[in-house]
């Protein structure tokens, strides 16, 4: 059932983006009187699933979900409507307009999602406001993976500042250090100012982890599976764990650092009850786990909700979408990096919709379809070829040259594109893929 939610909340995530964005393409051509021949949500190749024609334009639904397209007159796209091309061109084709019209008709797509991102963000902002808990809050300091302690990280250790420049959001660090590449983290241990060098080469090993870091917290039990080792050892919820095996722990991470790859094995285990302390034996299974879930940080911190009226969600909206699209277009410069390896963490479909949590959250679902609002911007307007992108870059030659690029010419370079985007999108759902056989 969690991933029939993902994957309901994804198409009709990617169903909005996709149909705004044809709109976007459509209406400046509209406006600019070219004739728009097709407008479809997903691809029709051999069939549709809907059709209706309304003046000019056949309005469909095609049965492929990887995208949607209009087909414009006069204009080499994915159609590869080469017998049309060969007709004389026609006022209302695509081929007949300025080039500067031209532009602005290739460039609908991209302004729309981008101007739709932050509109969302501002209403989520003015619908939500923003929840958060401030650092200073998180006395016990953080937990890390081990990647982190191998940088001289100990768990325990708050984090002041990345590269001198001070942290107000612990959800943000881990993506700083990846994004931002600092060289120094500035912690504060047992009362004491310090620094952690990063070493650079990390990025590759960081792009591989999910979560490096976490509030540190103590071991109070949430939830149960019934026929888990807690459950029959008579462990009950909101108990909290404060030995393992007559050793004194305090927090999760000195329980799991205990008890971790240890399958089958019984503990002897240590238990708060309101006032009470008792001894409990508790087992873990083939796969090392005790059958319970923890309570997490925001159980036991308090945290800061920020309202916003409807003029101050305005510039936090924006400032949100500016602070988004920087940030991934410094993810997308790693993938240019071979060093980093960020090319192996690039994803397809699985991926996409793993992203969405596995129960519908309307607050989480307008902000990830922002930020991929924000991603198709950025993937449309990269100059390759079958993209939007591609078809600017050979406007721009146009508009800076005089010179329009031969038909044959952007045939070829059509198919070459099409040929590039289809293996990107082969190689980026393999990884989906191999990444579930490894998980």
């Amino acid at each position: 059932m969690d991933v029939l939610v993902k994957i309901a909340q994804l198409l009709v995530s990617l169903s909005i983006l996709i149909v705004l964005h044809e709109l976007g393409h459509y209406t400046l051509a509209r406006i600019f009187k070219v004739r728009v021949e097709k407008f479809y949500l997903f691809f029709d190749a051999g069939f549709s699933l809907f059709k209706k024609k309304i003046g000019d334009t056949e309005y469909g639904i095609g049965w492929l979900p990887l995208g949607g397209y209009v087909k414009i007159s006069g204009m080499i796209d994915e159609s590869m409507d080469r017998e049309a091309m060969k007709q004389p061109p026609k006022p209302y084709e695509f081929r007949s307009k300025k080039a500067w019209q031209r532009l602005l008709i290739m460039l609908g797509g991209v302004i729309v999602n981008f101007l739709l991102a932050l509109f969302i963000y501002i209403l989520v902002f003015f619908k939500w406001g923003e929840e958060y808990v401030p650092v200073d809050r998180l006395i016990y300091g953080y937990s890390f993976e081990q990647e982190f302690q191998d940088l001289g990280l100990e768990n325990g250790d708050k984090i002041l500042a990345l590269d001198g420049e001070v942290v107000d959001r612990w959800i943000s660090i881990h993506h700083d250090i990846v994004v931002n590449d600092p060289r120094v983290i500035q912690v504060e241990r047992d009362g004491k100012i310090m620094d952690i060098q990063i070493p650079e080469g990390m990025t590759s090993t960081l792009l591989k982890l999910q979560y490096v870091m976490e509030p540190r917290v103590p071991c109070e039990v949430d939830g149960m599976a019934k026929d888990g080792g807690m459950a029959l050892a008579g462990v009950e919820l909101n108990d909290r764990i404060i030995g393992v095996n007559d050793t004194p722990i305090q927090f999760y991470d000195e329980f799991k650092d205990m008890t971790r790859k240890e399958i089958n094995t019984s503990f002897d285990l240590s238990i708060l009850r309101g006032t009470d302390t008792i001894q409990v034996q508790a087992s873990t299974n083939e796969d090392g786990m005790f059958g319970f879930s923890r309570k997490l940080y925001y159980d036991f911190y308090e945290t800061v909700v920020v309202k916003y009226s409807f003029i101050q969600s305005i510039p936090a909206g924006i400032n949100r979408g500016f602070e988004i699209t920087g940030s991934y277009l410094k993810q997308l410069k790693m993938l240019f990096k071979p060093e980093t390896k960020a090319y192996e963490e690039l994803g397809g479909f699985i991926k996409i919709g793993s992203i969405f949590p596995s129960t519908w959250n309307w607050e989480r679902f307008w902000n990830m379809t922002a930020f991929l609002s924000i991603i198709l911007a950025i993937m449309n307007v990269l100059p390759i070829p079958a993209l939007d992108g591609g078809h600017v870059m050979f406007l721009m030659f146009e508009i800076i040259t005089g010179r329009k690029p031969g038909d044959k010419f952007m045939e070829y370079a059509q198919i070459v594109g099409m040929i590039l985007l289809l293996s990107l999108l082969l190689y980026a759902n393999l990884n989906d893929i191999i990444g579930l056989f490894k998980n």
